[in-house]
């Protein structure tokens, strides 16, 4: 497929995939904060829903929100990574229009329910589209595959956990929709990220810090997937309250991969920092999961979503508002630094997870609400972000180069 003479929008996988997803993560909370404004009765009527609303968010932040810019980034550096031929253009725009029209039709599904069905499997087909050039980029010789494995082994168990959802959609059991999100979570996003946050996070620091000793330890990385896995089969099973055995040594290795990539020395660079903080999440979240299931355990009460929500706003968002920054001014020819609009786009995000945190132990009524302004913050923040750089993926680079 030849793109030359087409807009820059559709020249690299990084372009339609970003865009995508940040376009997704506008639509997916503007719907999320309109249903909580209904359900704490701040503006009208509850509406009915196909699908009960939590799962419908969590859905469209596991399959719709997070991938898109999994794919654009995987599809971008993978090929770099092993050395290989870049994904065709043709196997990336097949996966963004299908999953994105998919996701359209799925917005317009929730007040056409028959169009529920369809709209999932575009989704599916266009992850499918696009899951062959990077089986293709991860069978590539090279002298280190586990990181391009293990990411796109992720990404084939996300489709399996998408078949799972839309085999309960169309008329399956309801346990498909537990191994859906519990495995989207444990079995795809979770070791997806951390597989790419161990393989750039050293990287990255070893290109600006000076004397940076570069420590990737795969054995941690092994001991992280294992504990995910672990989890998920529990959890799956119906027994969180043993999650603990595979959480806390989970904590313990993503807290000394922070010490080990030197937290504290890469806080003095903010395109650094945004990415180091962003991965202490990971750690601080494995401790809270463990904590939950222990008191599961003991009788003792919960911490209700406050695990989660460690996990999915401080970890999986805060990363990306970090990593596709810099990737996007990599590759659009702009400085690799953090102005002070993305050091506070960041912070905000932090403020966001904190706020949604709380929430789960601060009720309050109506507007009040603190999930509803943690909602409301994320609005704010993403779409900050998005007027930034949204426009970077319809420009040419400024120094004329391709991609």
């Amino acid at each position: 497929m030849n793109l030359s003479g087409a807009p820059a929008f559709f020249h690299a996988p990084h372009r339609v995939m970003f865009l995508a997803g940040a376009t997704q993560g506008l639509l997916a909370m503007l719907w999320w904060a309109f249903d909580l404004a209904a359900r704490y009765g701040v503006l009208h009527a509850a509406p009915t829903w196909p699908l009960p609303p939590s799962w419908i968010h969590a859905a469209l932040m596991t399959f719709g929100f997070f991938p898109f810019f999994i794919f654009g980034f995987v599809m971008t550096a993978g090929p770099r990574w092993q050395a290989a031929a870049p994904v065709a253009e043709s196997a990336y725009l097949a996966a963004f229009v299908l999953m994105g029209a998919g996701w359209l039709g799925f917005y317009a599904a929730l007040w056409l329910p028959p169009l529920l069905l369809p709209a999932l499997g575009l989704v599916l087909a266009g992850w499918c589209a696009g899951l062959p050039a990077l089986l293709r980029v991860a069978r590539t010789p090279s002298n280190e595959q586990t990181h391009i494995v293990a990411v796109v082994g992720g990404l084939t168990l996300g489709a399996l956990m998408l078949a799972a959802f839309l085999g309960f959609v169309a008329g399956g059991p309801g346990w498909l929709v537990q191994v859906a999100l519990k495995g989207g979570l444990w079995f795809f996003l979770l070791p997806v990220f951390t597989a790419l946050c161990h393989r750039m996070l050293p990287f990255f620091s070893s290109a600006v810090v000076p004397n940076y000793r570069v420590a990737r330890p795969l054995w941690a990385l092994h001991l992280l997937l294992a504990c995910y896995a672990g989890h998920g089969i529990v959890e799956a099973a119906g027994l969180p309250q043993w999650t603990w055995l595979f959480d806390l040594p989970a904590a313990l290795a993503a807290g000394g991969l922070s010490v080990a990539w030197q937290l504290r020395k890469c806080l003095a660079v903010r395109l650094l920092a945004v990415l180091h903080v962003a991965f202490a999440w990971l750690g601080v979240s494995l401790a809270l999961h463990a904590a939950h299931s222990l008191l599961l355990l003991t009788g003792s009460g919960s911490l209700g979503l406050a695990p989660l929500h460690a996990l999915t706003l401080g970890f999986f968002a805060s990363a990306v508002v970090g990593m596709v920054t810099r990737v996007t001014l990599g590759h659009s020819g702009r400085p690799l630094n953090a102005d002070n609009a993305i050091w506070l786009i960041f912070w905000g995000m932090q403020g966001v997870a904190v706020l949604r945190i709380v929430a789960e132990f601060v009720l309050l009524p109506g507007a009040a609400s603190l999930s509803f302004l943690a909602a409301l913050g994320w609005l704010a923040v993403f779409g900050a972000w998005y007027a930034k750089f949204a426009p970077i993926y319809l420009k040419p680079r400024p120094d004329g180069h391709p991609g």
